[in-house]
């Protein structure tokens, strides 16, 4: 089978046919430059294209092979090309975090601990990856770098903050990417493109190397076209790093050969009141979908959602404006105006409501914790509605008038507040053209129950994540 033709599938595929000698790294690795130099000038993925260096790599790897290296044989992701967000530290490119003032940065010296980690493990890094700036924002509409479109339909939105990570799967330029999820960055774009990603329990990975945003919220995790690649790539990120005083030392708990075990037994419900609000018809018939599949009946509520909500709002604030006060000063007009605004109001912020808001969160996870008593996994909407068109600025969601690009964030935000793991799962059929997500969300590091019940949808075809046909 051609490079190109296997670039369409999973990497746990490509990995098999690299391994086998079906295909060479170097032929995989062409074939996913080719797809990006064909696609992108309509996509707007990629910021940076490092081929180069993925040549070599690639070319690296076909040598062990060619020698009998049994240690390379055994990698899981032999030959895999990904992507990361432009937030992520890689070698030789300069950091931006989708903005204009980092531009003015040195290069970073090393690959962020989670590039490297997927490198460790066989892949192969072909470029960095377009983003909201500084990671603010749910629809990767950047004015630096222009806008990320969505490979379902070019006139409308990506989702952010990691756009560019999840429509790189969604227009077949990788199998595999890396993004981050502060209020719900990995799950949005998940949501409005159609494809897998995972949002790790708050300290399960390390965030060594990346480009922060909000230092007590922030995530990294993996995007993917199947659920057996996520939990490939989340298997190989998995480790302590002592660089990052979030990471918790806690051992590696694999989860591919887990996906097997299905959904027998599990204990599962459907979170309704707030998250049936802001959800419009095509977003409730999606987890209903989900639910029916999985023959889950029960419903049940999270108290104050709307509260920890606010919570994250007003700790992320916060929290982002103190990173970046000394530019707030000296460089406000080349930040995007929504950005500086919002950072600006940041650093107003009465220290008294930051604290609060850290109170309503605590009180919020402990009920989040009772609730876990009763069940194993919880389904919710993961996005209001299908994406928008770009340039939307309002959205109407059951007779609400909201403003969209903070409102995309609705229903991940509580989730993020708290840091629990969830799978983003893609559902067609429920809208006449474009996907729509579901959350599968699980008790802290219990990512392997949300990977089973993800994993068990995507094998009875109710979540599926095609490559858009550009």
């Amino acid at each position: 089978m051609s490079g190109e033709a296997l670039l369409r599938g999973s990497a746990a595929a490509m990995a098999d046919a690299v391994r086998s000698g079906a295909v060479t790294a170097t032929a995989l690795v062409q074939a996913s430059l080719m797809r990006i130099c064909a696609t992108d000038e309509r996509v707007n993925a990629f910021t940076d294209v490092t081929a180069q260096r993925a040549m070599q790599a690639a070319a690296a790897l076909d040598a062990r092979l060619a020698v009998g290296d049994t240690t390379v044989q055994s990698l899981p992701l032999l030959g895999v090309p990904f992507a990361v967000k432009n937030l992520f530290d890689v070698a030789g490119l300069t950091t931006l975090a989708g903005s204009k003032i980092e531009r003015g940065r040195p290069p970073a010296a090393h690959d962020g601990a989670l590039v490297a980690r997927l490198q460790a493990a066989g892949a192969v890094l072909v470029g960095a990856l377009n983003m909201d700036e500084y990671a603010y924002g749910f629809t990767t509409e950047n004015s630096h770098e222009g806008p990320c479109h969505n490979p379902h339909d070019l006139g409308r939105t990506a989702g952010g903050s990691s756009g560019g990570s999840a429509a790189a799967i969604a227009a077949g330029q990788v199998p595999l990417t890396l993004g981050s999820d502060t209020n719900g960055s990995i799950r949005v774009p998940s949501s409005l493109c159609g494809t897998f990603g995972l949002k790790p329990t708050y300290g399960r990975l390390p965030r060594h190397g990346s480009y922060p945003f909000v230092a007590s919220l922030d995530h990294l995790g993996p995007f993917a076209r199947s659920t057996r690649d996520l939990a490939l790539a989340y298997d190989a990120l998995q480790g302590f790093d002592a660089h990052d005083p979030g990471c918790v030392e806690r051992a590696v708990e694999p989860t591919v050969q887990a996906l097997a075990l299905g959904t027998r037994g599990l204990r599962i419900a459907t979170l309704d009141g707030y998250f049936a609000d802001f959800a419009d018809a095509d977003a409730r018939a999606a987890v209903a979908r989900v639910a029916q599949a999985l023959d889950a009946t029960r419903s049940v509520e999270l108290p104050e959602v709307a509260r920890a909500r606010a919570a994250a709002f007003l700790i992320s604030n916060a929290e982002g404006a103190a990173l970046h006060l000394a530019d707030l000063r000296t460089r406000a007009a080349d930040f995007e105006p929504l950005s500086r605004d919002r950072f600006l109001a940041g650093a107003l912020l009465p220290a008294a409501w930051v604290q609060q808001a850290q109170r309503v969160r605590r009180w919020f996870a402990l009920r989040a914790a009772e609730l876990f008593e009763e069940v194993d996994v919880l389904l919710a909407p993961a996005t209001p509605c299908v994406a928008p068109e770009l340039g939307t600025e309002w959205l109407e969601i059951n007779g609400r008038r909201l403003p969209a690009r903070p409102s995309l964030g609705l229903l991940t935000q509580p989730i993020s507040c708290i840091g629990l793991p969830v799978c983003a799962v893609p559902v067609w059929g429920v809208h006449a053209t474009l996907p729509i997500g579901v959350q599968v969300i699980a008790a802290p590091w219990r990512e392997d129950l949300a990977l089973r019940v993800a994993h068990q949808l995507e094998s009875s075809g109710i979540a599926t994540s095609p490559v858009a046909a550009l």
